[in-house]
């Protein structure tokens, strides 16, 4: 199945536009811009959708916005309560929860802006994965301020995703992922881990299954970039600089301990005897001596998607902080 197919995504079958498809709703403090997102989630033109919003403790009029919406969509809505322990957290309450049953599955963000066809869209690509093969869908997003001006997009990618890069790096945000029933099973089995990001994990999961994703080069969303964001959009110099204040920091190895760590409490069974090797010569590399260090990064095969972050990666390697 390939990762990237233009075809893909143009308008599919009836059964398609039937099928079910859950939106897992992370929430916090969020009034400022949820009216607007929940807005775009009732125009989708793909209609049966149901919608879970998991409130991680707010304090201003987010829960009021959500209950009114629930009042306007009773069928369609619930409003529950998160576990309090972070946004990653939150998300993978919901994603790891067995009771949320649907054929599809979509993150969301509480202040982004969907377009009208995003679920319709990645509908069309997830319904040619094989029944059983875990899938994902995920793009590019076009940025937009506080204020709701659109001023770019985020990088474009060309690299094929694979689990070679979901080890160093996560190439696309939650707010655009949308996943299939054998990917949502596979979260379940890995239950709520203690690991970075919720959209990272997602993408180092499925692939290290074995499972295929799709990266939309046409942006389906809207993202609401704040000054605060861990990650951001990655353009421009300064989010370049931030990165490597990060690495040469130390943030970047100390997030791959934890993503590490629970690549490693998977059942034997998930992952893939191929990307075994690739995580343990990953592994390896980390705690080697230099030389011994960079030939087994090379031999893992692990890369970023630009030559500056494999530039950054290897510098990194150079310094012992991956």
């Amino acid at each position: 199945m390939p990762a990237n197919s233009e075809d893909a995504t143009q308008p599919g079958s009836a059964q398609t536009d039937t099928a079910r498809v859950a939106i897992l709703m992370g929430t916090k403090d969020g009034a400022a811009f949820l009216t607007e997102q929940l807005d775009s989630i009732a125009t989708q033109t793909h209609p049966n959708w149901r919608l879970i919003v998991s409130d991680d403790g707010s304090t201003d009029e987010t829960r009021k916005i959500v209950k009114r919406f629930v009042a306007a969509h009773p069928q369609t809505t619930e409003l529950r309560d998160g576990p309090r322990r972070g946004v990653c957290a939150n998300f993978l309450s919901l994603a790891a929860d067995p009771a949320i049953a649907a054929d599809y599955f979509a993150f969301s963000d509480q202040d982004d802006l969907w377009h009208p066809d995003k679920l319709g869209r990645a509908l069309n690509w997830l319904a040619s994965v094989p029944a059983g093969e875990p899938a994902v869908y995920c793009g590019r997003t076009d940025l937009m301020t506080t204020d709701g001006r659109v001023y770019g997009r985020s990088p474009l990618f060309a690299k094929p995703p694979s689990f070679q890069n979901a080890l160093v790096q996560s190439l696309a945000g939650g707010n655009t992922m949308v996943f299939n029933r054998a990917a949502k099973r596979l979260l379940e089995r890995a239950g709520p881990l203690d690991v970075v990001l919720h959209d990272w994990w997602t993408y180092q999961l499925v692939s290290a299954a074995g499972g295929v994703i799709y990266y939309d080069r046409e942006p389906m969303v809207q993202y609401r970039q704040h000054p605060h964001s861990l990650i951001g959009s990655n353009v421009g110099s300064r989010a370049r600089l931030v990165r490597v204040r990060l690495m040469l920091g130390g943030r970047f190895r100390s997030w791959n301990e934890l993503n590490l760590a629970a690549l490693r409490s998977l059942p034997e069974t998930i992952m893939t005897a191929a990307n075994r090797t690739t995580l343990q010569l990953f592994a390896e590399a980390r705690q080697a001596s230099l030389f011994k260090r960079l030939g087994l990064l090379r031999r893992s095969g692990v890369y970023r998607q630009t030559w500056l972050g494999n530039i950054g990666l290897l510098v990194g390697a150079l310094l012992k902080r991956i």
